[in-house]
C-alpha cells in the first residue's frame, strides 16, 4: 500500500472516489479500499503534501520477527488503526517510512461484474449478449507496485533486495551495461508466479515518489477511467493510453489534486524463480509497445 500526506482530506476523498476507490465501511477518510478484500491500498495522513512511504504485506509473524532484527527496525508493534494487524516499520536509504504487516483484517469484497470478450479463440463466449459498458470509474482492485526517484540509486535498490527480498525483473542501462539507471524488481516467492514488478527505482537528481500503481479489473476499464476522470476537467493527465515493454501493462496515469501520480494497469507479465533477471537498454524498456512515448513531466516527476 501507498501512504501519503495532504492538506484536505476532503479533496483526496473526491479524487479517490473519482479514481475508482471507497472508504471502509466504519473506517475514517484516511484509509482507502478498494475491490479485492485487502482493508485498505492507501493511507493519507493531514498534513503538508508528502510522500509518506509504503507498505508490503508478509504471510506470518516469522517475517517480522526476521525483519525486526534489521538496522533500525522499529521492532514488532500491534496496528492501532483500523483493520488491526502487526507491523515493523523501516526506513530506507532517502528516508521514507516502509512498512511491512501481517494481520490486517479484511473487508468484503466488492463485486465487479464484467461480460465475456467474443475474441481469440473464445468467439461465442458471450453468444447473443451485447456487450454494454457502465458509465462511470475504473474498478480499482487492489494496489500492484511503487516508483521512486533518487540519486542514491544503488544504494536504494540494494536495500529493497538485502532488507525485503526483492529479485531483479529487469535492470536497465545506458549506453555502457555498468551504467544501470532502473531496477524493476518482483517478490520473491520460489515457484509461485507473481507481478513483473512491487518496486521501480530509477536514478534521477530528485528523490521521490513517480507513481502509485493500481490493478483495475480489464483493459476496457483502464479506458472506461480513463474517459471517466477526463470529462472532470480538473485533473492533469500525464500519460497514456498505451501497453508498457516492461511489465506489459496497459497503462493510464492521472495526477490528483496535489500532483501525486496514480496509474490504472491492467494485464501484466507474471513470472516466478525460474524467469530470472534480464539488462534491458534503455532506448528498449522505457518506451511503449503501443502508444505514445513519455512525456517529459512524467519522465522527471517526483513528489518529495
Amino acid at each position: 500500500m501507498g501512504a501519503c500526506g495532504l492538506p484536505i482530506l476532503t479533496r483526496w476523498r473526491s479524487f479517490s472516489r473519482d479514481s475508482a476507490c471507497a472508504a471502509p465501511n466504519g473506517s475514517p477518510t484516511r484509509f482507502t479500499c478498494a475491490a479485492d478484500p485487502n482493508h485498505h491500498i492507501h493511507l493519507t495522513e493531514k498534513g503538508d503534501p508528502k510522500f509518506v512511504g509504503l507498505a508490503y504485506y508478509v504471510d506470518s509473524e516469522d517475517d517480522l520477527k526476521r525483519l525486526a532484527n534489521a538496522p533500525r527496525a522499529s521492532g514488532i508493534e500491534t496496528i492501532d488503526e483500523p483493520g488491526g494487524g502487526k507491523r515493523v516499520r523501516l526506513r530506507e536509504p532517502n528516508g521514507y517510512q516502509i512498512e511491512v504487516v501481517c494481520g490486517i483484517a479484511p473487508v468484503p469484497e466488492i463485486p465487479v461484474r464484467r461480460q465475456k470478450l467474443n475474441s481469440g479463440e473464445t468467439p461465442l463466449s458471450r453468444a447473443g449478449e451485447l456487450m454494454r459498458l457502465p458509465k462511470g470509474p475504473a474498478h480499482v482492485k487492489r494496489i500492484g507496485h511503487g516508483v521512486m526517484m533518487t540519486p542514491r540509486f544503488r544504494e536504494t535498490v540494494g536495500w529493497f533486495r538485502e532488507t525485503l527480498g526483492f529479485i531483479c525483473s529487469d535492470d536497465v542501462y545506458v549506453q555502457d551495461k555498468d551504467n544501470i539507471i532502473g531496477s524493476f524488481n518482483r517478490c520473491d516467492r520460489g515457484d509461485r508466479y507473481v507481478d513483473h514488478h512491487v518496486f521501480f527505482c530509477l536514478a534521477h537528481q530528485k528523490t521521490g515518489l513517480n507513481h502509485l500503481s493500481f490493478e483495475v479489473s480489464d483493459i476496457d476499464d483502464v479506458c472506461m477511467g480513463h474517459d471517466y476522470l477526463k470529462q472532470f476537467s480538473k485533473y492533469e493527465h500525464m500519460w497514456g493510453i498505451g501497453r508498457h515493454v516492461l511489465g506489459s501493462q496497459v497503462y493510464d496515469y492521472w495526477a490528483d489534486p496535489w500532483g501525486h501520480v496514480h496509474e490504472h494497469w491492467a494485464d501484466s507479465d507474471r513470472l516466478n524463480l525460474a524467469n530470472g533477471s534480464n539488462l534491458v537498454p534503455a532506448e528498449e524498456a522505457l518506451v511503449s509497445q503501443w502508444g505514445e512515448a513519455p512525456p517529459e513531466k512524467f519522465i522527471n516527476h517526483a513528489s518529495p
